[in-house]
């Protein structure tokens, strides 16, 4: 068992992945950090647990254990910018993304220590990824890739106002088929939440990299709206919320796997 991530097989060629919902912190990092580092106000706060039906629905899935202030698996080894002329929170930030310092005196993390954090945290989590979906295009012919997220509603650093609760990205139709996202739409736009396709969140890295429409490999990033099944205001999560959550869930993971066998 990796001590990077969690992970459970199911028995569909559909795997959840949740890169942002890990808490760990290595002690050496955790010495260094500020007080509001430490406090990891940037995680996708209950995903893996709001998501935990899918066992029951068939899908495999992926949780990371270690935060995204240690190193962002949905960001390039590269640190290459995924949007044009916005704010990059980095493969290992410095920032919150209220933009407070996470070291001490405002250390910056060494190339060195960059490199050894990609190695040891970050590829294990994408050679799982890999594997999975490539043995699930082997067994069923296509495999799918859904990148499980979640935010604050209001980030003003980050974008104007408030977030929808569905945001839906395809990397603008990169990551998976016309199909799908049509029917991935229809599904959120008939829900109780209010949706968008490719607006402020178009997919990350994960999505990008992974989605290979041609190749048969659909990916779909999904960042919800963190009032939609807790309280922001005390990170607790809310069972009656995320019940009514869930079904609209279900709904879009199911419309996932079916679409996908038709195309």
């Amino acid at each position: 068992m990796s001590e990077v991530f969690e992970y459970f097989e199911g028995n569909l060629p559909l795997l959840i992945s949740v890169p942002h919902d890990g808490r760990q912190l290595p002690g050496e990092q955790s010495e260094q950090m500020t007080d509001v580092g430490i406090d990891l106000p940037d995680t996708d706060w209950h995903v893996a647990e709001l998501y935990g039906f899918v066992r029951e629905f068939g899908a495999s899935m992926i949780v990371a254990n270690y935060s995204r202030y240690v190193v962002d698996v949905n960001r390039p080894a590269s640190d290459a910018a995924m949007y044009d002329g916005q704010v990059a929170t980095g493969l290992c930030p410095q920032y919150t993304f209220a933009g407070e310092p996470l070291y001490q005196h405002d250390a910056a993390v060494s190339p060195q220590e960059i490199a050894e954090r990609v190695a040891r945290y970050w590829q294990p989590y994408h050679d799982k990824i890999e594997a999975t979906l490539s043995a699930m295009q082997a067994k069923y012919g296509h495999a799918l890739l859904w990148d499980a997220h979640s935010i604050a509603s209001r980030v003003p650093r980050l974008f104007d106002g408030e977030l929808p609760v569905l945001n839906l990205g395809t990397f603008d139709g990169g990551s998976c088929s016309p199909g799908i996202s049509r029917a991935l739409l229809q599904i959120a736009e008939a829900s109780r939440y209010e949706s968008v396709l490719n607006g402020r969140f178009k997919g990350g890295y994960i999505t990008r990299h992974y989605g290979d429409p041609a190749g048969n490999v659909h990916a779909v990033q999904l960042e919800l709206a963190q009032r939609a099944y807790m309280s922001e205001a005390s990170r607790d999560f809310d069972d009656e919320l995320a019940s009514s959550l869930r079904g609209t869930l279900t709904r879009l993971l199911d419309a996932f796997v079916t679409s996908a066998t038709v195309q």
